[in-house]
């Protein structure tokens, strides 16, 4: 079949695509900046990428009209006002003109369950897309409702997580007694193939999940038995939705604007309706919450992340466009240049190269780097926490810490980050392994800073004094760190 997959490089979307590749579909996937879109070598041959914004109907006419089939994969957690809601409708309705125009046979939306009678905004925006998508005049329309997603890098496994492992006492805000029915990402990723092209799905609403039905907070007494820890949780009726907001942005690595959905979504409960079941029309045996974590932490440990919630989701400070800074510019920059030579094989200096940040730090004074992420956060700012998405490997797109990959070249030797703090600016961070005319190598370390107006030189010149120290360190221990040695701070 000739497959429409939107979302494609979020956080389903991007799992779901090998899987219809394998299942022998030809994909096209509709992405607004192909340059942050990594596709494998091995999806290449059934795999079209073209460019496009749902929300610029102008920009769809290079998408295929002799489609059989489309995957709805779009939506937001990070809008909160009106106009995040027209623009989720208006997103919808210029899919719907442009599925008007195909031979597309059926259209799949991942939706979240909305049984509750007072929804949160998110739980009603879902709901509306969905009865814009019902409208189109030819594909029939298979809605999938899933509850909290259960998966390696998955916002809500990320979070739990987050909770369980830095807080052992929480006093907790009430909506963590609401229910929910999480389910395994492996198992949305079945339900998504098996929708496809079936008879019996078409026209019809699904809610997902899986068998067990449990609290938010019977949700993090799970993963503390899954990990060994003993946690005491104590909840209380005090806690608004904002400063549970805040509690959730300051405690783990979301966002502050995701943290705000979350809880406002987490107030309703998410089981699956006692309607007409998934299960009479497709049987499949869905994981435990318990499977699902002891899946989640095994993908983990054996860096196989495909996929995480940070891969889609923007800091606010660059938006959409951050591949338009892959250069770092010529012209009123502020630059700390870094140089050391080495004789070992370049292969192992880019191999710290390329472990930097996560577990392994920034390879000095990492206490400093932390104290930045902590101000950062303090501000509203993504903060050090999110880490990266595998402790080995990186790609464009991927968030570290609280930079974005924008080249992740290997062959080149070529790494460079921007960053998504909050600054009175711009700022690369460029690391490049140099051959030398005497065979061997050198390592460049490139800080880049585009100030702001006077704040922004006054932010700079005040650190200078810091970039002395820490600069020279990093590259000096780039370049001496023993590459064999398994993860962990490296010697300062």
């Amino acid at each position: 079949m000739k497959i429409l997959l939107t979302g494609a490089n979020g956080y389903i979307g991007r799992r779901l695509l090998p899987l219809l590749v394998e299942a022998g579909h030809a994909v096209t996937c509709l992405v607004r900046d192909p340059r942050r879109f990594e596709l494998p070598e091995r999806l290449r041959e059934q795999v079209q990428v073209v460019q496009g914004d749902l929300l610029q109907p102008e920009t769809l006419a290079a998408l295929p009209l002799d489609i059989d089939a489309a995957y709805y994969l779009v939506h937001s957690m990070s809008g909160h006002d009106l106009d995040f809601f027209r623009a989720e409708q208006q997103s919808a309705q210029n899919f719907t003109d442009y599925l008007d125009r195909t031979t597309a046979r059926q259209v799949i939306y991942l939706s979240g369950i909305a049984n509750d009678k007072a929804l949160s905004a998110h739980l009603r925006s879902r709901k509306s897309v969905e009865k814009v998508l019902r409208k189109a005049q030819r594909a029939q329309l298979t809605v999938l409702r899933a509850s909290i997603i259960i998966g390696s890098g998955s916002a809500s496994f990320e979070i739990i997580r987050d909770l369980v492992e830095k807080l052992p006492v929480m006093i907790t805000p009430r909506w963590l007694n609401s229910r929910c029915q999480p389910i395994g990402v492996r198992d949305v990723m079945h339900y998504l193939l098996a929708v496809l092209d079936n008879p019996d799905c078409l026209n019809e609403t699904f809610d997902i999940g899986g068998p067990d039905v449990l609290t938010y907070k019977q949700m993090l007494e799970g993963l503390a038995k899954e990990r060994g820890y003993r946690r005491y949780i104590l909840t209380v009726p005090v806690l608004t939705p904002r400063l549970s907001s805040w509690w959730l942005f300051l405690v783990t690595r979301t966002t502050f604007s995701l943290a705000q959905s979350l809880v406002e979504s987490l107030r309703n409960d998410t089981v699956v309706s006692t309607r007409r079941s998934i299960e009479q029309v497709l049987r499949h045996q869905c994981m435990t919450y318990a499977e699902a974590l002891a899946l989640a932490f095994s993908r983990i440990e054996q860096n196989e992340v495909i996929s995480s919630w940070s891969d889609a989701v923007s800091s606010g400070v660059m938006e959409q466009n951050y591949m338009d800074f892959v250069q770092i510019p010529q012209n009123g920059m502020l630059t700390d240049r870094q140089t050391l030579p080495f004789r070992r094989p370049p292969e192992e200096v880019l191999q710290n190269v390329w472990r930097i940040g996560g577990q392994r730090g920034w390879y000095k004074v990492d206490w400093l780097w932390r104290l930045r992420g902590l101000m950062d956060k303090a501000v509203g700012g993504v903060g050090l926490r999110r880490g990266r998405r595998s402790p080995t490997d990186l790609r464009a797109g991927d968030p570290l810490d609280f930079w974005r990959v924008l080249v992740a070249d290997r062959a080149g030797r070529r790494l460079l980050l921007y960053a998504e703090m909050k600054l009175p600016g711009e700022a690369w961070l460029q690391f490049r392994i140099l051959p030398n005319a005497d065979g061997t190598h050198t390592l460049e370390q490139l800080a880049a800073f585009r100030p702001r107006g006077l704040a922004g030189r006054l932010y700079w010149y005040s650190l200078v004094p810091f970039h002395a120290v820490i600069f020279k360190g990093m590259v000096e221990n780039i370049v001496q760190y023993e590459a064999a040695v398994p993860l962990a701070a490296p010697a300062r």
